[in-house]
């Protein structure tokens, strides 16, 4: 008995990396996120400190959507970091 689930090749589980300049711009597209598009996961946000910069000012904040179904355009979701001075890592 086979006790995977069932595997569908044309749903793909896919993660959004939304790129900001700093932490209040990530705090404010997570929560747009949920409002403009329903993500029902809170987003995940991450300090991601520039290399070889030590400097908390040198920071860039990362906000991880985790997106199971593919069910987020990327496009709208590099309007919505663009909106905030940021863009979408293509993963």
């Amino acid at each position: 008995m086979n006790d995977a689930a069932p595997h569908h090749p044309d749903v793909r589980h896919v993660r959004h990396v939304l790129v900001l300049p700093d932490r209040d711009a990530a705090e404010e597209v997570a929560e747009a996120l949920t409002d403009r598009f329903g993500v029902t996961e809170e987003p995940q946000l991450v300090r991601d400190a520039l290399a070889g910069e030590d400097d908390a000012e040198d920071a860039q904040w990362l906000v991880v959507v985790e997106d199971p179904d593919a069910a987020h355009d990327p496009a709208r979701l590099h309007d919505l970091a663009a909106e905030y001075e940021g863009w979408r890592e293509a993963e």
